[in-house]
């Protein structure tokens, strides 16, 4: 018997017009979980694995059928799936929750794992944040402002919506994302201090939304393992009770 791992992966970015060919990079991470189906325990998808996604009570919007439908047949397989939502797939209520069975995290979790203890987060939430960035996500957050904007017709809020991300992507490229070290990193500097002031038992934090792949060491028990993105890299993590280690899916 093939022994069960944990995967963890984020920032899909599925249905981004930056892709190049949208549908291939869709048809790549079902390939990917096609591939892992006979080991996979649990899977950790640590947002934006959409790129865009708002979810009306009565209609759901064009796309993802073959990633869905990857997840379904993973869940009816038995493997436990868990969303955390992003600042991109930021409007998951409950409908992918109902039709695949996976449970949807907004925020962050603390998740005992095979014997160890990891904290879950996308993470936009952490750090210090920018005002504007902050202002934002409390925004998008505000119940009553979500039902205003589901009141916009479609045809212009998904417009819109992936005009904004391919242009925040532009603005990105004038960079290259990298690892800002353990004493300036923001993700860093978070984990570092919830160590101290919170729970010194964390082993690992796993998180995704820098764009950047770093295992980094804060303590002798604990790691901190930013995931990387799946628009050039194709950076997943697995547990198999003992380490955690980062892999690049390759065909």
């Amino acid at each position: 018997m093939t022994e069960k791992k944990i995967y963890f992966l984020s920032d899909l970015h599925l249905g981004a017009q930056y892709l190049g060919s949208r549908h291939e990079a869709e048809r790549r991470v079902v390939r990917f979980l096609d591939s892992i189906a006979g080991t996979a325990a649990e899977i950790y998808l640590l947002g934006d694995i959409l790129d865009y996604w708002y979810e009306y009570r009565t209609v759901v919007p064009r796309g993802y059928v073959r990633f869905f439908g990857a997840l379904a047949r993973l869940a009816d397989r038995g493997v436990k799936i868990h969303w955390f939502i992003g600042n991109h797939d930021i409007w998951m209520f409950d409908y992918l929750r109902n039709e695949i069975g996976m449970e949807v995290v907004d925020g962050y979790a603390v998740r005992e794992i095979m014997g160890q203890k990891f904290f879950l987060t996308h993470g936009d939430g952490v750090g210090r944040l920018r005002p504007g960035f902050r202002f934002i996500r409390r925004l998008f957050r505000n119940r009553f402002c979500q039902r205003l904007y589901s009141a916009i017709h479609p045809r212009w809020t998904v417009g819109f919506a992936h005009w904004w991300s391919a242009k925040n992507r532009e603005y990105d490229r004038r960079y290259i994302p990298r690892f800002l070290g353990v004493d300036t990193e923001p993700q860093a500097i978070f984990a570092v201090e919830y160590l101290r002031d919170v729970d010194p038992t964390i082993n690992y934090f796993v998180m995704g939304h820098r764009h950047v792949v770093a295992d980094e060491p804060l303590s002798p028990t604990c790691r901190l393992i930013i995931l990387g993105e799946w628009i050039s890299q194709f950076t997943y993590a697995v547990f198999d009770g003992d380490r955690l280690t980062i892999h690049r899916f390759t065909e």
